[in-house]
């Protein structure tokens, strides 16, 4: 217990700041595709190469069972359903070790 609590918690906090990195990879995508930001800026191209390298191996497999819906990706959002419920999983986890000890 001394040890499974804290890393339970790391997992949770990891998974959260997962989440957020997908939103804001996704969000990064929509400004560049829009102009509102310049991509050949060095800071954007590499904010968005870091996002891009962090959440593509997790999107991936979602990309390709998700059906193409007309240049809407929804992966993301099935992505966070994921995470959030894998969240869940975990911190449910955690309370049952907390009640049993």
């Amino acid at each position: 217990m001394i040890i499974l609590d804290p890393l339970l918690r790391i997992l949770s906090i990891a998974i959260e700041l997962y989440i957020w990195a997908v939103i804001l990879g996704a969000v990064m995508t929509w400004l560049v595709h829009f102009g509102v930001v310049n991509p050949r800026n060095q800071f954007v191209s590499m904010a968005g190469e870091f996002l891009w390298r962090l959440t593509e191996p997790a999107l991936r497999p979602f990309r390709r069972i998700v059906p193409n819906l007309g240049g809407i990706d929804i992966s993301p959002i099935i992505l966070i359903l994921v995470l959030m419920f894998l969240q869940m999983v975990v911190g449910n986890i955690h309370l049952s070790l907390l009640r049993a000890y």
